[in-house]
């Protein structure tokens, strides 16, 4: 590794400067407070414009399924700027550990593929369900077993950015 892989590409910086842009106007401590506190604790409209209009939903996603075909070095770059204003949206559940998990699964299905494309697009928001925490909870990847009927049985507590989701992906034996 040279220092020149060390240093951030220029898109990288733009990146980078997008989403802090966005999270500088959008995200203030005191109404990030209010947010956390409510009844709706996901900024859904800010979710959507990182999504819709920066396309950071997809970046982890291949061109060919609807993404942005970017490395995981520009989606750690979002979780760093998403981490330092505490912004409220599902990044980490939908972004990286649904389509991780689905981007694992065989893309040339047209389930996988039609719900990667969702994903991207913010169109749909997903979670893992896998637990946070193997040390408190019961359940493991392999606890929740799927019937020949398609029928999932199992139990997963906390989900990440289970409130927000519309799809759960659920690994199952």
């Amino acid at each position: 590794m040279t220092n020149a892989d060390l240093l951030y590409s220029d898109v990288e910086t733009d990146l980078r400067a997008s989403v802090r842009d966005l999270l500088t106007d959008r995200c203030e401590p005191a109404s990030l407070l209010a947010r956390a506190e409510s009844d709706e604790p996901y900024d859904r409209a800010l979710w959507q414009t990182l999504a819709g209009e920066l396309g950071a939903a997809g970046l982890a996603v291949p061109e060919e399924l609807g993404g942005q075909g970017a490395s995981l070095r520009e989606v750690a770059l979002v979780l760093e700027e998403l981490g330092r204003s505490v912004a409220p949206v599902p990044f980490l559940g939908s972004a990286v550990l649904a389509t991780s998990a689905l981007l694992s699964c065989d893309t040339a299905s047209t389930e996988v593929s039609d719900l990667l494309r969702r994903l991207a697009s913010g169109e749909a928001t997903g979670a893992l369900a896998v637990p946070l925490s193997t040390m408190t909870d019961a359940a493991f990847p392999g606890d929740v077993t799927a019937a020949a009927d398609g029928t999932l049985s199992g139990t997963v507590r906390s989900v990440a950015d289970g409130t927000a989701a519309d799809v759960f992906v659920v690994p199952a034996t």
